[in-house]
């Protein structure tokens, strides 16, 4: 999260919400579709061999295309490859981070 900040800010055009996401995206107030997303997210990232095509389907009952989950999938790991490549290279946080965000 801290690598993409601005990103993520950037796309929500709402800072609160941001902050709440970085805080515990899992009370930030989200809607259904989105947690639903993130936890998908979370859960291949952390647990890839547990994912099943449950998982796939919970995520077209709140509204997602095979589309919109290939994307999903595709965002994820690229992020999970490119923090892994940044952190394995020691690659510093960006100098604009508030120290109390590090």
């Amino acid at each position: 999260m801290t690598h993409h900040r601005r990103g993520l800010r950037r796309l929500l055009r709402d800072d609160d919400l941001a902050d709440r996401i970085e805080k515990d995206w899992e009370s930030a107030g989200l809607t259904e579709k989105r947690e639903r997303m993130l936890s998908y997210a979370v859960k291949l990232t952390l647990r890839p061999s547990e994912v099943s095509e449950e998982d796939v389907e919970a995520l077209r009952e709140v509204g997602f295309s095979d589309t919109d989950i290939l994307h999903i999938v595709e965002v994820t790991a690229y992020y999970a490859y490119a923090n892994r490549v940044a952190d394995g290279l020691g690659i510093p946080l960006e100098d604009w981070l508030p120290e109390n965000h590090t």
